[in-house]
């Protein structure tokens, strides 16, 4: 039973799936007719295909990311975390930001948890890794490749210069190429501001256990691409995998060692663990085991979309694969979000559902200003661009599936005023830390020996003698 006099749709997770799907329902629903509730740690949605251009200072950081609140005024919108759900009571359990966890009613479940940073257990990852999941490791990244040249700039220690300026990631899929293209573009511009670092001093590796990269373009894209970033002075190691990394010293299983400061880690996803614990069907890679219809198999009551689930091709089914599958990509998170949504409402009036089905319409990757690669499907026919157009595409893709209007608008400002003005260059570090300066301006000082009082000084020299004296007796 709700807390409330209507039935309860919660949404769990509030990125791509879990905004569109809310706005969807809300746009169907009739005034009244259910609440709608997000759950997510986050006030906000991330638009994860921008944050390399983030982190290479493209694009603002507010505006990659859609605050729930605004874009949801008529959904109640909660700030926490779902750890449970138990599904004969219909009972989610909600740990907020702060306080203690409380049971939550539903009548009606949407999972959009998304997927996190895919990892194995290599030595040091966890303490020297830097992912490109959020806007908060994109802005982290930013900032510390700057500070990284500054440290280059000042030192005149030759070991921690190499160590600052050589730059390792891993993963050559989308967000590996696209991050390593935006970072080297950026300390390319920066190092014209720095008298003392050059683009040859720095040393920048993409490492991919598999045996091409932009597997998503196609392979004859995916080699323009190597080859443009290899021109550009980027080292491209295939099929090899990095063994370990403690305290920055880079070991690859092709015998090749590294120090370095800067390991950034796109080597995949996999869906949310925690989807574990709700007890709903899953898959063999852990997505929730999903129909064409989006709803989670078994049920009648709860649907799943977006990175977290495996939802049928039937596009691909179609054309003779059966065993084809959606893969966890925007293009597919935004449709999904809709149906799913329309859906919801259906189910929720007892009307049939409908059918997921899209077919492919290509892949766009940006490599850095003016550089991409694109593969559009019209049909049976693939056209496939690279170079500035391909840049455009990519651009002008991303643009209009940005959500919100406003969002839209501040984005294309960005890109307009980069027309016009060089890039912003400056490291703001401290920003990670802002207490730190304050810290130490007012915690209190230790007081120097000298300006104890002859009263203490007195205590403390009788304090001696006694201790002295026990020590005799005892000896």
């Amino acid at each position: 039973m709700s807390t409330t006099e209507r039935p309860r749709i919660l949404v769990v997770g509030g990125g791509y799936v879990g905004l569109y799907a809310a706005r969807r329902i809300l746009k169907k629903m009739r005034y009244g007719e259910a609440t709608v509730t997000v759950v997510d740690p986050r006030s906000y949605m991330t638009y994860q295909p921008f944050l390399p251009e983030a982190a290479a200072g493209n694009i603002s950081p507010r505006h990659v990311v859609v605050p729930l609140r605004r874009v949801l005024p008529k959904a109640e919108v909660l700030t926490g975390r779902v750890t449970t759900i138990d599904q004969d009571r219909k009972v989610a359990t909600v740990a907020p930001l702060v306080g203690e966890a409380y049971e939550l009613p539903f009548d009606y479940l949407v999972i959009a948890m998304g997927a996190v940073s895919r990892t194995f257990p290599i030595p040091g990852l966890a303490e020297q890794g830097i992912g490109m999941k959020g806007i908060e490791e994109s802005i982290g990244l930013r900032n510390h490749v700057l500070e990284q040249l500054d440290k280059a700039d000042s030192t005149r220690d030759e070991e921690i210069r190499r160590k600052a300026l050589t730059f390792v990631f891993v993963g050559g899929g989308f967000a590996g190429a696209e991050t390593v293209g935006e970072v080297e573009d950026m300390a390319r511009d920066a190092a014209k501001y720095y008298p003392n670092v050059k683009r040859e001093d720095m040393r920048f590796l993409l490492v991919d256990v598999a045996d091409k990269i932009l597997p998503e373009v196609g392979p004859k894209l995916g080699a323009y691409g190597k080859q443009h970033l290899e021109s550009r002075g980027v080292e491209i190691y295939l099929k090899t995998g990095m063994d370990s990394c403690v305290d920055g010293h880079v070991k690859l299983n092709n015998g090749l060692e590294v120090d370095s400061q800067t390991i950034v880690w796109t080597a995949g996803v996999k869906p949310n663990p925690v989807l574990s614990r709700f007890g709903l069907p899953l898959g063999p890679r852990g997505h929730v085991d999903a129909g064409s219809t989006l709803q989670v198999q078994g049920t009648d009551y709860i649907w799943a979309a977006g990175d977290n689930a495996q939802v049928p091709d039937l596009v691909g089914r179609k054309a003779g694969n059966p065993n084809a599958w959606c893969p966890p990509n925007a293009q597919h998170a935004l449709r999904q979000a809709k149906v799913l949504g329309d859906n919801v409402v259906s189910g929720m009036r007892g009307f049939p559902q409908r059918e997921y089905s899209h077919a492919n319409k290509g892949a766009v990757a940006g490599l850095g200003l003016h550089k991409g690669v694109a593969m559009i499907v019209l049909g049976k026919t693939k056209i496939k661009l690279k170079g500035r157009l391909a840049w455009y595409m990519h651009r002008g893709y991303h643009g209009m599936a940005m959500p919100t209007f406003n969002r839209k608008i501040r984005v294309l400002a960005d890109w307009t005023l980069g027309m016009f003005l060089k890039r912003e260059v400056v490291s703001l570090g401290a920003m990670e830390t802002p207490r730190e300066e304050f810290y130490e301006a007012a915690k209190p000082a230790p007081r120097p020996a000298s300006a104890e009082k002859p009263a203490e000084k007195a205590s403390v020299a009788a304090a001696d003698l006694k201790t002295e004296g026990e020590t005799a007796k005892a000896s």
